[in-house]
This record gives C-alpha cells, structure tokens and sequence, in this order.
C-alpha cells in the first residue's frame, strides 16, 4: 500500500498534497525518499523516523519536516493516526532545507487535519486550493523542537550512544566516557561536539526526552518515567522537561495532546 501510494503521489499534479494515514502500533514503513519534502504529522501516536544522520522522535501535536530526498524509515511506537503534507522544493521560499521536528500550532492543526479531507483534484483560487497554500506558508513559522538526535560517526563514540538510548540514564559524566575511549576530558568533549553539534550534557537531555516520550504516550506514570532516567526527583525531570520542550510531562501522556481532537476519516 505505501509504494503504491509513492508511486501516486510521484505522478500527482499540485505543489502541496495532504494525506491520511492510520497504522497499527510497531508497523515499520521501510527505508525510502521522495522527490516531494514531507511535513509528517501525528495525531495520535508516536512516530519514531531514521535517517543515515539520526533518529528523530515525533510525538502526538508535533510534527516532522523530511527534505526532499532524504532517504528516511518510520517505525510506529504506538497505534498512528497521522497525517502528511507533501510540498514540492520550489512551492514557496523560505521552506526548512534540513529534516527537523516542528511543534504544530493551533492555525497550522486544524489546517492539517481539513486539508487531508479535501479534494485532489481543485482550482488554485477554490477554498480547497487556498486552504493548502495557507498551510505551505506556515511550514516555515514553525516553532523547532529539540527532539533529534544525532549520531557520531566515529565507531566507539557511536557504540556508547546506542547503548545509552538502550539504557538511558541523568547520571552518565563526560569523565566516565572519556575514560571508557581512553580520551582526555578535553578532548573527549571537542571530538563529541564536533561529531554530533552537541555537548554531552545537551545530547543526554535530548536523548533522555527521546527515551521518555514514547513510556509517556504509552501512558506510563511520569514518577516511574523520570525515577527509571535516573532523576533524582519528578520536579527535576519535569524542570528539564519543560525547558526543553516547553511543556510539561503530563502533556504528553496517554495519547498526546491531539487525543482530544475529532478524528477525520482515512
């Protein structure tokens, strides 16, 4: 169904097409790119998109903005509602030219979510067509959230950060790692930074909210999800939380933010 649906959207006149997706929860689309970017958005559900670059976490409300080209995979984390926006390159100026998640806002859901409804085929100026252009002018004026991941290339460093997103802990010390590589600290901490753009602490966090919210939308208590991250209270995980992302744990429990919005047919 997904190539079938490639090949469709390869052939499909019109800069922006939105579509509706549901998949069940551990459904894999295998690698693949498009000539279109992709504004991936999920209504409920987590969504989880590899690239040769990273990893990057989706969570209900938010969304991700895939280039075109980007060779890319999604995995489904829990049961998907999602809804996705293909924009050709040149559609309008100013379009994101790096993967990234976005938060949605309240203009740009419902814009989403009335855009999967309508019909393919429409004149520019009819309000389907007007509905689509408003939402390719508000790709850019989303908000980014810091929910990639980047992965180092050099071998070792790469082995310690796939075996900390298996066991994702506050505790871990740039001291302990720099060790484990036989590096001093200082240059432990430049090689990290130059192989992910981050320092250790920054990617801890990062990778600690890409631990956390697929156990939150699963509706695990937020007390076991920041005890298990090795933090020391739930006022400390929440405080991370809420200055990395904005909001807090509670947010995102159970199905997300969107649980409560209509749902659109398929």
């Amino acid at each position: 169904m997904d190539r079938e649906r490639r090949a469709w959207l390869e052939r499909s006149e019109g800069q922006t097409i939105a579509l509706a997706s549901d998949y069940p929860r551990g459904y894999v689309v295998s690698l693949h790119r498009h000539t279109r970017a992709q504004l991936l958005y999920a209504l409920t559900g987590v969504v989880m998109v590899t690239t040769h670059i990273g990893r990057w976490v989706v969570p209900a409300g938010d969304a991700l903005w895939i280039p075109a080209g980007v060779e890319h995979a999604v995995e489904m984390l829990g049961a998907v509602n999602m809804r996705s926006v293909y924009v050709r390159p040149d559609a309008i100026e100013g379009l994101p030219e790096t993967i990234r998640v976005m938060a949605v806002t309240d203009l740009m859901r419902s814009l989403i979510v009335e855009a999967a409804t309508l019909p393919l085929d429409h004149e520019p100026m009819s309000r389907a067509g007007l509905v689509l252009a408003l939402m390719t002018q508000e790709i850019p004026r989303l908000p980014v959230q810091p929910l990639g991941l980047a992965f180092p290339a050099e071998p070792r460093l790469a082995l310690l950060c796939r075996g900390f997103l298996d066991n994702p802990s506050s505790q871990v010390r740039i001291d302990d790692w720099a060790k484990r590589l036989a590096m001093s600290r200082r240059a432990f901490t430049r090689t990290f930074r130059s192989q992910t753009g981050l320092s250790l602490s920054a990617w801890r966090q990062q990778a600690c909210l890409f631990a956390a919210l697929p156990r939150l939308a699963a509706g695990e208590p937020v007390t076991s999800v920041a005890l298990d991250l090795g933090y020391d209270s739930v006022p400390a995980f929440t405080t991370m939380f809420k200055r990395m992302l904005g909001a807090p744990p509670s947010r995102y429990l159970g199905r997300g933010p969107a649980a409560a919005e209509p749902q659109p047919g398929s």
